[in-house]
């Protein structure tokens, strides 16, 4: 059984969930060194965090080197924290290996070892997709009244609403941690089954509802009592323990292809993309077959955490979706949207990288019209 995540009176002042802790201005290594172990306790796997920022520390030389990957990478045998989450580990003496090197990092837990689901809710601004791309699969009657919804708390009210089931985003009976963004991360486990893959709500391979992400099998959460430069993620409520994960939800991810056993070949994904069919009532077929393949070639870095060269793929993507804006054959919130959802989906986490490569890409290549079978 997990350990209770809630301190008791005893030893809250040593506790890394003591509520004074959070107000903090910069965790100290016995901070992260206990949240990292008492983690570890629970057997969630552990692995750090750059320090004051929510991705894994940055790999050594040799791992950072252009096509290098996990598989087989000595790092992983001896020691090393290289690959983020694919290095986590329960081990007391690595653990305390790690944090003695960088205390000050934050500490992220491997879902899929540790039999967590998390739900991540996002409260990004921006214009609501379409409704029928709000619930994905499932079609909104035009009499559903949707002023005022805005962010995933909304639309995780309303999938839980046509399931008659509860909010989650008020589930007191588990773990939840408010993040600094204003979100919401809802822990539950499933040792009871394989687990569930990660998503992100925008995306067009699998996903829940609009910006509402899941952290699974193939992704790491942020451990509570972690601090990054924006704030800390505490938690909020009485239960400090993960509960078991809801059956209807458990449905939802089945239904929503979040399944460990449902595979999605690269072939097929370049389908996927559903703007991609029509992106203007003048698009050639030539202009969506282009199109398609750039954003395959940014979907496909999904399959690995380093050495897929996502920023050069991203920027490609972006620089000639640039040009194809300039020639009139693809409007620029058009290419935005595919371009952000399918950069989020390959590299959840990582919004701001991604929008300033993609900021960059397109400005760069509105400067050079780009009609496929022409010539810049």
């Amino acid at each position: 059984m997990p350990t209770d995540l809630h301190p008791s009176h005893s030893d809250s002042q040593h506790s890394p969930f003591h509520a004074t802790s959070f107000a903090a201005p910069a965790p100290s290594r016995p901070d992260m060194l206990a949240l990292a172990q008492q983690c570890a306790a629970s057997d969630w796997p552990v692995h750090p965090l750059a320090p004051g920022r929510k991705v894994p520390v940055r790999n050594c030389p040799p791992c950072s080197a252009p096509g290098h990957t996990r598989h087989g990478c000595p790092c992983l045998g001896t020691g090393g924290w290289c690959h983020g989450f694919h290095a986590a580990t329960t081990d007391p003496g690595l653990i305390r290996s790690w944090w003695t090197t960088a205390p000050t990092a934050g500490v992220g837990i491997a879902c899929g070892s540790a039999g967590l689901v998390v739900i991540d809710i996002d409260t990004h601004p921006g214009i609501a997709p379409d409704r029928n791309r709000l619930l994905p699969g499932i079609p909104i009657d035009r009499n559903v009244d949707l002023t005022g919804l805005k962010n995933g708390f909304d639309t995780l009210a309303l999938l839980a609403a046509l399931r008659g089931a509860p909010d989650p985003a008020h589930d007191e009976t588990t773990l939840r941690v408010r993040t600094p963004s204003g979100g919401l991360h809802i822990w539950y486990t499933v040792r009871d089954s394989p687990g569930w893959q990660c998503s992100s709500g925008s995306g067009t391979r699998r996903a829940l509802a609009w910006q509402v992400d899941i952290r699974g099998i193939g992704g790491y959460i942020i451990a509570p009592g972690t601090r990054t430069g924006a704030g800390n993620y505490a938690p909020v409520g009485p239960c400090h323990t993960p509960a078991p994960l809801p059956p209807w939800i458990a449905q939802e991810l089945q239904r929503t292809g979040h399944s460990p056993t449902h595979r999605t070949s690269l072939q097929h994904r370049t389908s996927l993309f559903p703007h991609t069919a029509t992106l203007a009532p003048k698009a050639p077929a030539l202009t969506q077959r282009v199109l398609r393949n750039l954003l395959a070639d940014v979907a496909s870095c999904a399959a690995a955490p380093e050495g897929a060269s996502f920023s050069e793929k991203l920027n490609r993507a972006a620089f000639t979706a640039g040009g194809l804006i300039a020639s009139g054959h693809l409007t620029h919130t058009e290419a935005h949207q595919l371009l952000l959802e399918t950069a989020h989906q390959a590299r959840p986490g990582q919004q701001s990288r991604s929008t300033r490569i993609i900021h960059n890409g397109l400005t760069a290549g509105t400067l050079r019209p780009f009609s496929p079978g022409g010539h810049r």
